[in-house]
Formats: structure tokens, C-alpha cells, sequence
């Protein structure tokens, strides 16, 4: 059995994806990746009463960006994108990249209805910050050009949600997530998860 990844081949550069559970019509058109694992989302509903939008989005920034979307199907889908320069390619491909990536999830799954991401303020380098601070400020301009609520979480809160400890390690986080009934390849996919599960069920997923 396979189903068909989240972004354009040769645009999007993706290393991995995860299918939690397959949105039906954007699985016919994309490159065949295998389904690791199919859930239902009954965790994910929220929890104070507000009503869900159609299409949220949790992204944890950075060259391999973590990413979960609950569809208007209330179906979860999660993996991860790689945003890693080629050889030959300019300063700005990256965001280029990021950018051709968001608006085919919005054109495939979409639209998007609220975009949730990861609140960094301190990074292990400075490659590390300049490439978070391109990527946010690329994905907060596209979604003011459409009309898209955004809002960044703070890490510790995340954590805090995902596993009662704002300053949980990685491999917590994981097994949180696994927890719940997904299957993460890595830790900015579990961190994308963990992001989304808090936007449900604290948010109602709005921004």
C-alpha cells in the first residue's frame, strides 16, 4: 500500500514523510512514499468547545522542517521537508523552495485556515538562527499576502503540553508523540505533532 507525498518533487527536495492518516485527494498526485502507520485522530479535538477551522497547520522551522496538518476531514497528516541548499543553487532557493511548498499544501489540502509554528529564541549557531529567521519571515509573509492567521508558541510550552516538562529532551518528546498514536521519523516531526496536538486541543486550532 502507498500513498503520495505532501510536496512536488524537484521543488520541495523532500527526504521523508510520514502519513499518519492520508487526505484522499492529495495522495493521487504526488511521488509514492509507503504509509507507516494509520490512526484515527480522535485525540485531536478540542478540548474547550471551540469549533474547528477546515485546514491547521504546525510547523517546526528549520533546513528539515517538521510539519502536521489536520485537513477539513479531520484527518492528521505529518511529515518532514528538507530545505537544503543544492550545489548550484543562490542564497534565496531555500525560501523559494519553502515558499512553492506552502502554497502547494494550501492548493492540495487546503486553504489553509491557521498556521501554527515553533517560537525559537535561542539556536545552536548562527547558520541555525538565519536560517529560522529566513523561513519565518518567508511563511509570515505568505500567509499575510493570504489573508492567513499565524502565531509562534514558545518551545517550553510545547514541551510542556507534549510531556508536563517545559524543558523536555528530544527523545521525550518522540515518545510522547508515540504516545498518542503517531509514528515520527525524527524529532522535528514529532515537534510539528506535538505543536498541532496543543493548537487542537488548547486553541481549537485557531491562531
Amino acid at each position: 500500500m502507498s500513498v503520495k507525498s505532501m510536496g512536488a518533487t524537484g521543488v520541495t527536495g523532500h527526504d521523508h514523510i510520514t502519513v499518519t492518516r492520508a487526505h484522499t485527494r492529495a495522495r493521487e498526485r504526488f511521488t509514492e512514499q509507503p504509509v507507516t502507520s494509520v490512526t484515527p485522530a480522535t485525540e485531536a479535538k478540542a478540548t474547550d468547545g471551540d469549533v474547528l477551522p477546515d485546514t491547521v497547520l504546525a510547523l517546526d522551522l528549520g533546513t528539515t522542517t517538521g510539519w502536521a496538518l489536520r485537513g477539513h476531514d479531520d484527518l492528521i497528516a505529518t511529515g518532514t521537508v528538507c530545505f537544503r541548499p543544492r550545489r548550484f543553487d543562490g542564497g534565496g532557493m531555500r525560501y523559494l523552495r519553502f515558499t512553492n511548498w506552502l502554497s502547494e499544501i494550501d492548493r492540495m489540502s487546503g486553504p489553509i485556515s491557521a498556521i501554527w509554528f515553533e517560537e525559537v529564541r535561542r539556536h545552536a549557531g548562527t547558520d541555525a538562527a538565519h536560517v529560522y529567521g529566513g523561513l519565518m519571515a518567508t511563511l509570515t509573509a505568505w500567509a499575510e499576502l493570504r489573508g492567513v492567521p499565524y502565531e509562534g508558541v514558545p518551545v517550553g510550552t510545547i514541551k510542556r503540553h507534549a510531556t508536563g516538562k517545559g524543558n523536555a529532551a528530544k527523545q521525550a518528546m518522540i515518545a510522547a508523540v508515540r504516545a498518542r498514536g503517531f509514528s515520527p521519523a525524527d524529532d522535528n516531526e514529532a515537534d510539528a505533532i506535538a505543536l498541532l496536538l496543543w493548537a487542537i486541543e488548547t486553541k481549537g486550532g485557531m491562531a
